[in-house]
């Protein structure tokens, strides 16, 4: 396969960015539009012109061979919408790309953000996958992060998840929060595997400048846990889920057997991807582009005929990308399809610079694939990335 092959694969994946948001966490660097306590998707006629503007995005967008496999509504707060309005997006996507018998089709909810009238109607369009984005087991830690639901929002969602029977459901943790103790991590992690999903995200807070956080708090500086704090909360994350049956099997998730997220698999592997919505990035024909992150220039992009301008990434790009994405999946990189992508001669390169981290054992060469090894390559994956980025880019 050569580099002019890669560029002209056709995309299977759909993402569409919900923004809509009952208020701001305070670590989120997200384009989100905040609209009120109050508000749902079938009484807001902002939700629903947004709603209205994506369904006309996907209806002009460059239509491929290749049918869906796998949607995510991501957001935002994607269960902020109606069934009805889910269903129109989903009609949209069918009728401009078509979708495939047993698609995988995620949805991102907010605790307290849905019902059972509602999660009943999302299922019943088709959705077969939910995430959750409960982020902490403790009300002083929820408060601390901004959010707007409570822990007893979070039992009364999961309730509502297990009386639907969603097949596949997923739950997000954040390590590394202001105040946060070894104690309440470990707490949150006991409640998760209590709670028994089929797959667990856990993300560590990363402070980014605009956000309430970045305004906040320095990183390093208290109250945000201590570097060997984080190192050690990622360290019992890997210890108490992959000792609960969970395979750790990409740097921040975690799935039981046969419950991996394959939308977020085509990121991993680099695969192209569709688009739709505010602030979303797509990745099309060797082209990425994200569309614009406010809401005002989102809809005159549409009206100017929502113009792909920008260039086919070039192949010393692609490389960097493709190693710094197939590295976080714990099967890591084919070196078959790396040297039938870049050439041999690169490949060897590749590996001339891990050498000092082949040594220390964070990086492994094994059957034929190149991988980071669990738990401390996985850990350090920033140094031995960073390192490979400049020794490639001299």
């Amino acid at each position: 396969m050569s580099l002019k092959d890669i560029a002209v694969q056709f995309p299977s994946a759909a993402y569409v960015h919900i923004p809509f948001c009952r208020r701001r966490c305070f670590y989120c660097d997200f384009p989100v539009f905040v609209v009120g306590d109050s508000s749902r998707g079938e009484n807001s006629g902002t939700i629903a012109h947004y709603v209205e503007a994506v369904c006309h995005e996907i209806s002009i967008s460059p239509v491929f061979s290749q049918p869906l496999e796998t949607i995510f509504f991501g957001g935002g707060t994607p269960s902020l919408l109606s069934t009805e309005q889910l269903q129109c997006i989903l009609t949209a996507l069918e009728r401009r790309f078509g979708i495939v018998a047993g698609v995988e089709i995620s949805m991102e909810m907010d605790p307290g953000t849905f019902d059972l009238t509602h999660i009943a109607g999302y299922c019943s369009a088709g959705v077969n996958r939910v995430s959750l984005g409960v982020q902490a087991f403790q009300a002083e830690l929820l408060k601390i992060a901004g959010r707007s639901h409570s822990v007893d929002d979070i039992f009364a969602a999961i309730e509502l998840i297990h009386q639907v029977e969603i097949p596949e459901f997923s739950l997000d943790l954040i390590s590394g929060l202001p105040h946060q103790s070894l104690v309440q991590w470990q707490d949150s992690l006991t409640k998760a595997v209590e709670i028994a999903p089929t797959h667990i995200s856990i993300y560590d807070l990363t402070i980014e400048p605009g956000t309430a956080f970045g305004r906040y708090y320095k990183p390093g500086d208290n109250p945000l846990p201590t570097d060997e704090t984080t190192v050690q909360m990622y360290q019992q994350a890997q210890k108490v889920l992959t000792g609960a049956g969970y395979e750790h099997y990409e740097i921040s998730n975690y799935a039981k057997r046969g419950h991996q997220c394959q939308h977020n698999r085509v990121y991993w592997q680099n695969r192209p991807y569709y688009a739709f919505g505010m602030g979303a990035a797509s990745y099309v024909q060797g082209k990425r582009f994200t569309r614009p992150r406010k809401t005002k220039e989102y809809y005159e992009w549409l009206e100017n005929g929502a113009v792909i301008d920008c260039e086919v990434t070039p192949p010393e790009e692609e490389l960097l990308e493709t190693l710094m994405l197939g590295l976080r999946l714990a099967e890591g990189l084919s070196l078959v399809t790396l040297v039938e992508k870049f050439g041999e001669g690169k490949v060897e390169e590749i590996k001339q610079c891990l050498q000092p981290y082949f040594k220390q054992g964070w990086v492994e060469v094994g059957g034929e694939r190149l991988r980071l090894i669990d738990p401390d390559g996985f850990l350090f994956s920033n140094v031995v990335l960073a390192d490979l980025f400049e020794k490639l880019g001299e």
